[in-house]
């Protein structure tokens, strides 16, 4: 059975550098638990779904305690995210991993996307050339890839609600086909914290 690799990109959680947007809502303090609680969930969501290697592409480096205390976890390796814009470090990612099988890759912050959603969009990469979890602000919380495509990662508007949108049109303009799965909320603003799983704030 092919085995997918999963890249999970994350920002170091501390003060001031992780969940910059939320620290009107949270404090500073409070926005990098957060982060850690994120990260936390979705590593152990990643390792849950099995699907093969796991990648913790760590940013600004994996040297940061809270990322390099994961190097000793079964199934997982630490990576660095390296220079450039986000679109530049995933077409980077991918292209390390994409030689091995097909790819996934997720980021922290939507807490919904579990290790079933994992499952169904590694089984979904078997027959299409990528596969999405939109998020609900315009963006997406999950790709996957068989093949390396660098025009969907230059020149995108990163954070923003239409890199979702200019996504599809250089899906479209590259002949790949895709699927996109359920959309899931992120927690990237104050007001999206009413999608917090309860009891974690």
């Amino acid at each position: 059975m092919t085995t997918t690799t999963t890249i999970v990109m994350a920002k170091a959680p501390q003060p001031g550098y992780a969940k910059t947007r939320l620290i009107p809502a949270l404090g500073a303090d409070g926005a990098a638990a957060l982060a850690a609680c994120l990260l936390e969930h979705a590593l152990e969501q990643t390792l849950a779904a099995a699907l093969g290697p796991v990648d913790l592409c760590c940013a600004p480096d994996a040297t940061h305690p809270a990322l390099a205390r994961h190097a000793g976890w079964p199934g997982l390796a630490l990576s660095e995210q390296g220079d450039g814009d986000l679109g530049a470090r995933m077409a980077r990612a991918f292209a390390r991993w994409l030689p091995h099988g097909p790819v996934l890759m997720t980021g922290t912050d939507a807490p919904a996307l579990d290790a079933a959603v994992l499952r169904n969009a590694a089984a979904a990469l078997r027959t299409v050339d990528a596969v999405f979890v939109p998020a609900l602000d315009g963006g997406y919380a999950l790709i996957g890839l068989r093949q390396p495509a660098p025009a969907l990662f230059a020149g995108v508007a990163w954070s923003t609600a239409q890199v979702m949108a200019q996504t599809r049109e250089r899906l479209a303009a590259a002949g790949l086909r895709h699927v996109e799965l359920a959309p899931l909320p992120d927690i990237d603003e104050p007001a999206d914290l009413v999608h917090l799983p309860p009891g974690w704030r």
